[in-house]
């Protein structure tokens, strides 16, 4: 009986969150934007550009369309629908003659009064690519593959239905944060391992990289006097009603939330590695399997940390190439707000990275050469 619940008690824990994920609210499901009105799919039948004005590369106007709604109340209608353009490239879109579409349909008492075209419609190609993915996953990991789609559809879960909903409500971001972590790190490596010593290893190790790379993401974050709103998106929810939102604290949460996944990663690294060692070689003392944890670390964390940073500051290249095009000195660059928020990000979760890696060996080599030890 313990041997099956060492083995499987994790999968049945698993499933069991994930059912309950699956079934409880978020609060927000009618928090609508478009009340009165219903977003649907529709086919492009034709496009009309006659009102689009082009000026260099800013495009601004309205592209007509004809459209055939394909769900809802209206299905089969074919209306006409107005893709408004604001000039902005990352914003407007353009439709074609086949295209399928989201649109908002407004309507009162059944009859529609007008049409907004909304965006391309993706759900299908999404859908396409994360199948595939998974596919793969499977085929490739067999049984460790399907634990790993598991940890998977409970990371977005535990995101979509508890933490987003806890942050919208004004919970504090780094409490709510560091709970929602532990519990996924918690649930991804007892997929892993089960419950074991391996799981008590690579869990202690992770844990503490976590809980560094937090405390110093607080204290940084002050330091820097970087505020919250340099995060994406982040001034229109107060401009939409949201106004008591510690921007700076989901911040903070940020950074240990992005790094928390290498953390794990490297936590199960180590872990395996000394852990073989100690299978190959059962005479090794607990010195000897922590030095090899130590040697296995270093290699990691270099590689780890680099992933990091890439990752990080993958998404600003854009800028720093306007930086380099106006000829921005390098010391402006890295004072700049935005850039000081990134290294932040970088370095503070790289110390993350460093702290997990020593403990990991230690507890590693420690609890896997124990049994041999006591005998």
């Amino acid at each position: 009986m313990k041997k099956i619940v060492r083995k499987h008690g994790t999968v049945i824990v698993s499933v069991v969150l994930l059912l309950v994920l699956l079934v409880i609210p978020t609060g927000y499901e009618g928090a609508l934007v478009y009340r009165n009105a219903e977003r649907v799919r529709a086919k492009v039948l034709s496009t009309d550009e006659s009102d689009i004005y082009d000026t260099g590369l800013v495009r601004t106007g309205e592209q007509r369309c004809t459209i055939e709604v394909l769900d809802g109340l209206f299905k089969g209608s074919i209306v006409d629908a107005v893709n408004r353009l604001s000039g902005s490239l990352a914003q407007d879109k353009i439709f074609a003659a086949g295209d399928i579409a989201f649109v908002a349909i407004s309507h009162k008492e059944n009859k529609i009064t007008t049409v907004m075209m909304t965006d391309h419609y993706r759900l299908d190609k999404e859908m396409i690519l994360a199948g595939v993915f998974l596919l793969l996953l499977v085929l490739f990991a067999g049984k460790t593959g399907i634990r790993a789609v598991l940890s998977f559809t409970v990371t977005i879960l535990m995101m979509w239905k508890i933490l987003i909903p806890g942050l919208l409500n004004g919970h504090s971001p780094v409490w709510l944060s560091l709970g929602i972590v532990a519990i996924l790190t918690m649930v991804v490596l007892g997929l892993i391992y089960g419950f074991g010593r391996r799981f008590v290893a690579s869990l202690s190790g992770a844990l503490l990289g976590i809980i560094v790379t937090a405390v110093l993401g607080v204290v940084f974050t002050d330091l820097f006097k970087i505020h919250g709103a340099v995060m994406e998106s982040s001034e229109s929810l107060l401009y939409a009603g949201y106004q008591g939102l510690n921007l700076t604290g989901i911040f903070m949460a940020s950074i240990f939330l992005g790094s928390s996944g290498a953390v794990m990663d490297l936590a199960v690294d180590i872990c395996s590695a000394v852990y073989e060692v100690v299978q190959k070689k059962p005479e090794i003392s607990a010195k000897e399997a922590i030095y090899s944890g130590f040697s296995v670390g270093r290699a990691a964390c270099g590689s780890t940390t680099t992933t990091l940073l890439l990752a990080y500051s993958g998404s600003y290249i854009a800028l720093l190439m306007v930086f380099m095009a106006q000829g921005t000195p390098l010391e402006f660059i890295l004072n700049y707000k935005y850039v000081a928020a990134e290294i932040v990000h970088t370095i503070v979760g790289s110390f993350g990275l460093v702290t997990v890696a020593p403990l990991t060996a230690i507890t590693s080599g420690i609890l896997f050469t124990r049994k041999r030890t006591v005998s």
